[in-house]
């Protein structure tokens, strides 16, 4: 009986976890790497996080209540990502920014997100790429329409191989 009570309580531990925003703040525990981006003369620097696992990318920016004005998160593909897959804002609660980029870091769609509400998942709305992409860069919204950031731009970030002028 006390190990049936016992699992109860480890289970219901687990599920509140998962829902507090207090004890799923992983922003610390990811890599973090300098990006530029270049879009004509102009060259704009970032710090973000990087994420590259399947559970990395899921978990994306939820669960935060702030985002730098220099930071962000890319999400790495190892397989080149269909025009139809999109992110959702499900948890998030920062309007977000977000640029899909093809294999040679070029942007290739950009887009604005907001914040979903609702606590049922498939009542968020998806962003869809519109364009294959291998990359995706998310930073708070307003940003790339403030700097000119649009189709076309370059970026770039350290351990990526190539680069649209030099690497950061």
């Amino acid at each position: 009986m006390l190990a049936k009570r016992m699992l109860s309580v480890v289970g219901l531990t687990m599920l509140l976890a998962w829902q507090s925003p207090v004890w799923a703040d992983v922003s610390s525990a990811l890599p973090r790497a300098p990006l530029v981006i270049h879009v004509e003369d102009e060259s704009y620097r970032l710090e973000v996080e990087l994420a590259r696992t399947a559970a990395e990318r899921r978990r994306g920016l939820m669960d935060r209540d702030h985002l730098a004005e220099d930071g962000g998160m890319l999400f790495l593909y190892d397989e080149p990502q269909s025009a139809q897959a999109g992110f959702w804002m499900y948890r998030t609660r920062i309007a977000l920014d977000i640029a899909f980029l093809d294999a040679e870091g070029i942007v290739v769609a950009v887009h604005t997100m907001q914040p979903c509400t609702s606590s049922n998942p498939y009542d968020c709305p998806v962003t869809v790429a519109g364009a294959d992409y291998h990359a995706a860069l998310e930073v708070n919204a307003g940003y790339f329409e403030a700097r000119g950031i649009e189709e076309g731009a370059c970026i770039v970030w350290s351990g990526r191989q190539g680069g649209c002028r030099s690497t950061p």
